[in-house]
């Protein structure tokens, strides 16, 4: 009775420090490794073992053991139902051997346990019926074993939950992990040379622009007209960089005055300015090994160009209220519509900001200067117009991209679109003709866009667009700028048409 008694107080003791070995921010190997040894030093339980069940094969993989002579050597694993071990996590319940050398299922694969004295071994087990591992080891006597058995089944209850706990943040990790890859794919696909359009030569010297400049931590000037796409090429430049894997934080500077520029860039201290309750990390910071894209830099006053400058050259600034240098390794990619070297000559712009900032200048051509990119700019913008209505079929005809490739586009891509998803709306079966993009005012902007734009030269009266081509041509001699001038078009314009109309030109 007394023995019982004093074992009793011994795996009291043992739990109590168990559960405090469990609770310390140690990671599963470390807590197994103290747990064993506590079996050992305060509940005479030697030699103990803990196996995991890898979640894919099924095999019990041996993490853990307590040996006199150190670690095990090399890994040791139990395939399903192999031995005593997997006997027991195939039972999923305790077995309790009196004496090893009597038990024809035990394996000896550790060369660990003693052959004349017990054995113990508990199912570690999540939930009701999920086995994850095995918990044994071995008494020093074979006394009292039924006590034995259900305090090593206690402590297997408590693994079990650091075990389940690891168990769910390896597969979060993993989903998260997942996720993460998934993004990066999509982003990449969504942001990559994929979604430029275009095939014309303007806009194959930007696509070659964009594969140079990638290669290199150079800082990006792009510059063009409103709505030519110039967010869309700071995209395909950061995610075909060495910098892909790194956060892309962009910031459009005007649509903030300065005050509130300067802490949205650099951040701020707690207690700056009235409303700083916090200190907040600004977008440079948050863009550290990664690509920061400032869109309208032309907007911007001296005053923040100075601040600016600096930590373009040199890396550097400080938070707004702060007294220490942060530093940064950011790419920078700037876009304006302005023109910049005005702006530099009228004292609006700091001439050294512009050298800075001009390492690299890509030059986004206007729509009204690739026309012959319509057909295909219509297709891709129509496939992302379907995805946002439901993925509802929509088909532009031949007679609707006549009527696009007839418009100046002073709004570029981003008018171009907007036109299209017009049409879309107005078109009952998707289908979009002449006629629906007539609807959409387009064909009236053309006819008040001035006298020459609403009529040719020469009488066309009657004919479809082929003949009119032709007749121009003839009238022209077949020089295609002269018959360009005859219809009010512009070179590029007639000679897009003498390629898809099939018009044969005779050398005269």
């Amino acid at each position: 009775m007394v023995e019982r008694i004093q074992l009793i107080e011994r795996e009291l003791d043992a739990l109590y420090l168990v559960s405090q070995v469990l609770n310390r921010p140690l990671d599963l190997k470390e807590k197994l490794k103290a747990i064993l040894d506590i079996l050992q030093e305060r509940a005479n339980m030697r030699s103990g073992m803990v196996a995991l069940r890898d979640q894919e094969s099924d095999a019990l993989e041996v993490c853990c053991v307590l040996r006199s002579d150190g670690e095990m050597r090399e890994p040791v694993r139990y395939e399903p139902g192999e031995g005593l071990m997997g006997t027991i996590l195939d039972a999923g319940c305790t077995i309790v051997v009196e004496r090893i050398a009597d038990e024809p299922r035990f394996l000896g694969k550790l060369g660990l346990y003693d052959p004349a004295l017990p054995f113990i071994g508990s199912p570690i087990r999540i939930g009701d019926d999920e086995w994850v591992g095995v918990l044994a080891a071995q008494p020093t006597s074979a006394e009292l074993l039924g006590e034995r058995a259900r305090f090593l089944e206690m402590v297997a209850n408590l693994v079990a939950q650091s075990v389940g706990l690891l168990r769910t943040m390896e597969q979060r990790q993993q989903d998260l992990a997942a996720e993460r890859d998934q993004l990066k794919q999509s982003l990449r696909k969504n942001y990559g040379f994929d979604n430029i359009v275009g095939h014309s030569p303007p806009m194959r010297r930007v696509f070659e622009l964009i594969r140079q400049v990638a290669k290199w931590n150079t800082t990006v000037l792009i510059r063009g007209e409103s709505g030519t796409g110039k967010e869309a090429i700071a995209n395909a430049i950061h995610y075909n960089s060495a910098c892909a894997n790194g956060p892309f934080v962009k910031l459009n500077c005007a649509a903030l005055p300065d005050n509130l520029l300067e802490s949205e860039l650099f951040g701020h201290e707690k207690g700056a300015f009235s409303g700083a309750i916090s200190q907040r990390k600004g977008r440079f910071e948050l863009a550290n090994h990664g690509t920061i894209f400032l869109d309208e830099i032309g907007e911007t006053s001296p005053a923040f160009q100075a601040k600016l400058l600096r930590i373009i050259q040199e890396g550097e600034f400080d938070r707004v209220g702060g007294t220490q240098t942060l530093k940064v390794q950011v790419r920078v990619i700037a876009a304006t519509n302005r023109n910049l070297e005005e702006e530099v000559e009228a004292g609006r712009f700091r001439e050294d900001l512009y050298y800075r900032l001009n390492v690299m200048p890509i030059n986004m051509p206007a729509l009204r200067d690739r026309l012959e990119d319509i057909p295909e700019l219509a297709q891709f913008l129509l496939k992302r117009i379907s995805k946002q209505q439901g993925g509802r079929p929509l088909d532009i005809k031949e007679s609707g991209i006549r009527l696009l490739m007839r418009h100046d586009w002073p709004g570029n891509v981003r008018e171009l679109e907007n036109c299209l998803e017009r049409a879309a709306i107005m078109s009952p079966d998707g289908v979009i003709d002449r006629d629906v993009i007539a609807m959409t005012g387009l064909e009236e902007e053309l006819s008040v866009a001035g006298p020459a734009a609403a009529k040719p030269d020469f009488n066309v009266e009657g004919m479809d667009e082929r003949e009119q081509v032709i007749a121009a041509l003839e009238q022209a001699g077949w020089v295609q700028a002269k018959a360009a001038r005859l219809l009010n078009m512009t070179p590029r314009q007639i000679g897009y048409r003498v390629r898809i109309l099939n018009i044969k030109m005779k050398h005269l």
